[in-house]
């Protein structure tokens, strides 16, 4: 341990780096040992503003919504609408252009709703981002408090830890074995060692080895930092303009829908054209006025057929699906693992804390005399220490156990608190159970380490497996004392001695053999085991001498043994996971036989199954760990460099893996895997930076039920894709086919005009507007469906539509238009069918078929909701879809029959009847797809 060393002040303009921390802190008016006070960190940041680094302007509201008018068809439609006003400004004494006037409502209320549906999925995204905001743990009024690292001023005392992120640019005030990963601002690979000692000279930001920067990481050690500079006075805020955050790319999803929609976009725009120019020369058109209107007309029928909002849509459902996650306590960093969810086929999962409560409790020691049980649960520290489920009366036993627990709580870094009633520990679960257990046998923290305070560290490090602390001893002020922890096997291999009552003895082979059987007996019983030994040194040795060199010929005391009970939601969990064709694999630090028990009472592996050590895998080819991956369920003993092989082993045999993680090694398997998932609560700032998404919970229950959602956003996709689609198709065919057969029908212009279409550019912009909006988003929003956990994991190669889907868009499609021109024809006379009423004129005919096109598509959201379920399974159970086809209905409504919207739209007012034929053509989209569904389900089952 590194303390502030007592040397002269520098002058206040030398950097940080070349005064003493002790001076640095004073000259920022901060407290080395209290930190700042609540007020004080308050007046500060209004002074210097909050910690974040120089970002580009946010774009106006004026910009955003005209961006909304930016693409070409709009701006085509636009001009077009402009040369219609301006032929009536010339020509005032002739017809005033509502159809003009109407387009150009229809564009600008569109552009409304894109603007208000894009502002809405930036609010979503901003929402996830402040949930998964960085905190930094700082000492203010003399109390560890998280902060969120925008509210960091200078001044502050930073706790360092492995895996933290620095929040800022700060100078070491303490350092324990302290070191950083500066990669980022100095290209330099390995770590480098912190010290608070100040430098003499001038010095780059690599050779500044008192200083810790803002954006790099801690990568061994803990310490203290004064944080001098935030935000822009931070070195990587220096260069920011090099680090702004980049636009996200679109994800492979949006990409495939990208192309969909121009692919199909070419087609409507070349169908558009044909139909202008064969208007424009059958119709012998030549006026201004015409020519104007064909062009309104193609323009209009490109812009409603057009999906250009698709992608938009689309990030709007994946934001919303990621909110419900949230809701879920599962906090998505990557959009594009939404899309991946679906197609999981393993979730490989850390035990301690995910599948458990991580709420460690000590149930039973192991020492030379014996073993013992201590009573009670959880952190509260009631219990009694038994055996035989009666009270220890052996004096040699209880000193082997007390010295035993008492080392346990020196060797340690938790601390145990008691807050409105309710025990809580402060840092490690499995330090913190010793805590809890050294106060069941009557250890104080307070006198322990008023006996015993320490004097240095040697850290625990996921490689080593062990962890010490020297510690003066105030009754021999002389004498040092070593207490070490860690797993038995590798802390029996440091001993050569036994504490046996208050003696030593030699420790045999025959002894270690019995000490490893009594391992095996715990773990056995699904506990974690855990070593402890000391070791006294000299009355001459430095306390700045405590290295790993000092961690052999130590004595040992016993051997804990404590569990970590199963979460009671994790179970169901990984039944549901397996169900869903998703196997659930355990992957833990802890002893094999701890790891197969509680995978077989969790239901991820058979009872009896053997775990493989990470031991056994360092000795595998990579042929070898793929055919082990492809059955094996539960490791045990694994260092995170395995979880990569894992990983990697998985790929190559076509899987589909998420991989949770929390510490810093866990970041390459993190990333290497298709879904990495981080620990929320116990996980780093490096394996949440590393990580796709990040668990508020911790609970493995949380991870299939993204998966769920993950499934559901999907299909809900499709669901809207399948509806625009198919809509989208059925008004480019009624348009197409109403041309072409314009004669068949018996449509031919009204009077007053030269065109001979069956809807006009209103109409479809009308009907765009309804149908494309509210039913659309609405269909985006539907509940999961029961069985979407009983389907198998999707190909992630497969298109988001398949071909026989693509069958199926064009087949409704088809169905609406014969529909709607059927209707037309209807009350048409000289058609292929005449009605009672027909040859009430052309006003009248175009109504109906407008209307029921409206009410096909209205329809069509039901139908498009399942593939195979019948239409009206949980049909009750999308609250917004009623909503919103209700809504577009009762505009529908007002088109035909409110006056002032009548002569826009040149619709008639309709009878009972009218409304009776028109909504009775366009249910059969329902009727028709029933029976597709029928005949689909009668050959799959």
């Amino acid at each position: 341990m590194v303390a502030l060393p007592e040397v002269a002040a520098a002058p206040q303009d030398r950097p940080p780096y070349r005064r003493t921390a002790r001076d640095v802190v004073a000259s920022l008016a901060g407290d080395g040992k209290r930190g700042l006070t609540d007020g004080e960190a308050r007046d500060r940041l209004r002074r210097y503003g909050r910690n974040e680094l120089p970002s580009a302007p946010p774009v106006p509201a004026w910009r955003r919504f005209l961006a909304q008018f930016k693409d070409v068809l709009t701006g085509l439609l636009l001009v077009a609408t402009a040369v219609s006003f301006a032929a009536w400004w010339l020509e005032p004494e002739g017809p005033v252009p509502y159809e003009a006037l109407t387009i150009l409502a229809v564009v600008l209320l569109n552009g409304v709703l894109g603007f208000a549906q894009e502002s809405r999925a930036e609010q979503a995204l901003a929402a996830l981002e402040a949930m998964s905001a960085p905190s930094a743990r700082v000492l203010r009024d003399g109390e560890q408090r998280m902060v969120p690292t925008p509210e960091l001023v200078p001044g502050d005392l930073l706790l360092l830890e492995e895996g933290d992120t620095i929040a800022a640019d700060a100078r070491v005030v303490e350092s324990i074995a302290l070191r950083a990963a500066e990669s980022a601002l100095t290209g330099e690979s390995t770590a480098a060692s912190k010290d608070s000692a100040p430098l003499a000279e001038e010095a780059g930001i690599g050779d500044r080895t008192n200083m810790v920067f803002s954006g790099t990481a801690i990568a061994a050690g803990r310490g203290r930092a004064v944080v001098t500079g935030t935000g822009r006075a931070t070195e990587i805020g220096r260069i920011a303009a090099s680090l702004q955050a980049t636009e996200e790319a679109p994800t492979p999803l949006q990409k495939e829908l990208d192309g969909v929609g121009k692919l199909l976009g070419a087609a409507v725009v070349a169908i558009a054209v044909v139909i202008g120019a064969t208007l424009v020369l059958v119709e012998h058109l030549n006026a201004l006025a015409d020519l104007l209107d064909v062009l309104l007309l193609a323009v209009s029928l490109a812009v409603a057929a057009v999906p250009e909002g698709l992608t938009a849509i689309t990030t709007i459902v994946l934001s919303l699906g990621t909110r419900r996650m949230a809701e879920r306590n599962v906090i998505v960093r990557k959009l594009s693992s939404v899309e991946t969810l679906g197609s999981t086929t393993t979730i490989c999962s850390d035990k301690t804390g995910t599948l458990t409560r991580n709420e460690m409790t000590v149930r039973a020691v192991v020492t030379a005399s014996g073993r013992v049980d201590l009573t009670g649960t959880g952190y509260d520290p009631a219990g009694e220490v038994q055996q035989g489920g009666e009270p220890v009366e052996d004096p040699a036993l209880l000193e082997e156990v007390s010295r035993t627990l008492a080392a346990g709580e020196l060797a340690n870094n938790a601390a145990l608190r008691q807050e409105g009633g309710r025990w809580t520990v402060q840092g490690d679960p499995t330090e913190g159970a010793l805590v809890v257990a050294a106060r069941k046998v009557g250890h104080a923290s307070e006198a322990l380490h008023g006996r015993f305070p320490r004097v240095g560290e040697v850290p625990f490090s996921s490689e080593r497996k062990l962890m010490s602390t020297a510690h003066t001893d105030a009754q021999d002020p002389g004498r040092t004392m070593v207490f070490s922890k860690g797993a038995p096997d590798v802390l029996l291999a440091r001993c050569t001695e036994e504490r046996v009552g208050a003696g030593t003895r030699p420790l045999t082979p025959a002894r270690r053999e019995e000490l490893g059987r009594a391992v095996d007996a715990l773990a056995a019983e699904a506990l974690r085991t855990l070593g402890v030994a000391y070791r006294a040194l000299g009355r001459d040795a430095a306390a700045e001498a405590v290295t790993e060199e000092l961690e052999q010929a130590l004595v040992f005391l016993g051997v804990v043994g404590m569990i970590d009970p199963p979460r009671p939601e994790a179970r169901d969990a990984v039944a549901r996971a397996k169900r869903a064709g998703v196997r659930p694999v355990m992957i833990t630090g802890d002893h094999p036989a701890t790891a197969s028990a509680i995978a077989a009472e969790l239901g991820i592996a058979e009872s009896g199954a053997a775990a493989v050590t990470g031991t056994a895998l360092q000795r595998m080819d990579e042929a070898e760990l793929r055919d082990t991956v492809r059955e094996v369920a539960v490791y045990a003993r694994v260092a995170p460099e395995h979880k990569l092989r894992i990983v990697r082993a998985l790929h190559a045999n076509g899987e589909i893996a998420a991989m949770t993680g929390d510490g810093v090694n866990d970041a390459p398997a993190l990333k290497a895997a298709d879904i990495g998932v981080a620990m929320g609560i116990t996980g780093t700032d490096v394996a949440k930076g590393a990580a796709d998404m990040v668990l508020a919970d911790d609970d493995f229950a949380s991870i299939v039920a993204a998966v769920e959602e993950g499934r559901s956003i999907f299909a809900n996709i499709q669901r809207f894709l399948r509806f625009l689609l198919s809509s989208n198709i059925g008004e480019v065919l009624v348009m197409f086919l109403g041309v072409v057969f314009a004669g068949t029908i018996g449509l031919v212009a009204e009077e007053g005009s030269a065109l001979v279409v069956p809807l006009l550019a209103t109409q479809i912009l009308w009907i765009n507007l309804l149908t494309d909006s509210g039913p659309a988003l609405a269909l985006g929003v539907e509940p999961p469906d029961h069985d979407v956990m009983l389907r198998p994991p999707r190909d992630p190669r497969s298109r988001v539509l398949p071909g026989r889907a693509w069958l199926d868009i064009v087949f409704i499609g088809v169905v609406m238009a014969v529909g709607t021109l059927l209707v037309m024809d209807w009350e048409l006379p000289g058609g292929l069918v005449s009605g009672a009423d027909a040859g009430q004129g052309i006003g009248r005919a175009r109504t109906m078929g407008f209307t029921t096109l409206v009410f096909f598509q209205l329809f069509n959201t039901f139908n498009s909701r399942f593939e195979h379920h019948s239409t009206f399974h949980r049909l009750f159970a999308n609250r917004w879809l009623w909503l919103a086809v209700a809504g577009s209905a009762a505009l529908q409504v007002a088109v035909v029959h409110l006056p002032f919207l009548q002569r826009p739209f040149r619709t008639v007012p309709l009878d009972a009847g009218d409304w009776l034929l028109c909504v009775s053509v366009a249910s059969s989209v329902v009727w028709i797809g029933e029976l597709k569904k029928r005949v689909l389900r009668g050959r799959r089952g």
